[in-house]
């Protein structure tokens, strides 16, 4: 089965018809809503506070934002940029701001089962950037979205250029001390580890999440953080302490502690320490979910 992004550019992929589509569908509002929850739960956020939702689409994950109870740190206010003006306008519908007036469109109905968009709309591309001055945010999510950044719909982009700009982009709009989290859908692992590396270079200390890791139904996070806090040369342990079933294993002590020391230069066991050395810096984090019992995993 194509994946969408393979079919067709964001902004054309996304017509009217498509976006209807896509946000009346009960399974998809399901989808969305877990994805968003999660993101939010790994934001950590005890009190309200001002988040991008990058790739909003039509607003459902942002209802999730707006409709956070005060004891889970909600509800929060939110601005949401897509690529899609046909998104945007199902957004709107749903009780969105208009991007280019400012006034809301609150005389249509909303459709059975839906929550109201509450969100700022902004009709951008990522790959070009984020468009927020400075300091602006103090959280941002991405479901389902980055994915389309790897991805060069003309031959004077590239994929890396794309994702270089969003994360530069992003790691300027967040206040020190703030966190992103970017569910999305690699094709492979080397679209995870080119995703994961153009936040490290960016400037973020991030690390990568999968749910149901093994499985057709995996979903991939990347956490990232800005500076301050509980982050430290990019060690983002202190995003997952407290979380039930979680062990960490830093593998940058490991290797330090185990070196290379003593190993002839070129043998099989030299190759494979300096491999791991190179593409595993940083940490794995290991968990079992206690309500499937499947393994998950973050990898830096």
């Amino acid at each position: 089965m194509s994946r969408p992004e393979d079919i067709l550019p964001p902004d054309i992929y996304y017509s009217s018809t498509t976006a209807r589509k896509y946000t009346t569908s009960s399974r998809i509002q399901h989808i969305q809503a877990q994805m968003a929850q999660r993101a939010l739960s790994l934001l950590n956020l005890t009190t309200p506070s001002y988040i991008l939702d990058v790739g909003c689409g039509s607003g459902l994950s942002g209802a999730i934002l707006s409709s956070t109870p005060p004891e889970a740190g909600g509800p929060h206010v939110w601005v949401g940029m897509d690529i899609s003006a046909d998104m945007l306008s199902v957004a709107l519908e749903r009780g969105g701001e208009d991007p280019d007036t400012g006034n809301s469109d609150d005389g249509s109905e909303e459709g059975e089962g839906e929550e109201e968009c509450q969100g700022d709309l902004f009709l951008a591309d990522a790959g070009q950037g984020v468009p927020f001055r400075a300091g602006t945010f103090d959280a941002a999510i991405s479901i389902s979205a980055v994915q389309w950044l790897c991805n060069a719909e003309s031959s004077i982009e590239t994929a890396e250029g794309r994702l270089k700009r969003f994360f530069e982009g992003l790691y300027a709009a967040l206040r020190r001390g703030g966190r992103a989290v970017c569910q999305f859908y690699p094709r492979d692992e080397g679209q995870k580890r080119m995703v994961a590396q153009a936040a490290i270079r960016a400037g973020f200390g991030a690390g990568l999440l999968e749910d149901g890791a093994g499985t057709k139904a995996v979903k991939v996070y990347l956490v990232c953080t800005v500076g301050g806090g509980d982050v430290a040369g990019g060690d983002i342990t202190g995003v997952v302490e407290g979380m039930e079933g979680v062990e960490v294993d830093d593998t940058r002590r490991r290797v330090r502690r185990g070196g290379e020391k003593g190993m002839q230069k070129g043998s099989k066991q030299w190759i494979l320490r300096k491999k791991d050395r190179m593409e595993r810096k940083g940490m794995v984090v290991k968990a079992t979910s206690k309500y499937t019992g499947r393994k998950r995993k973050i990898a830096f």
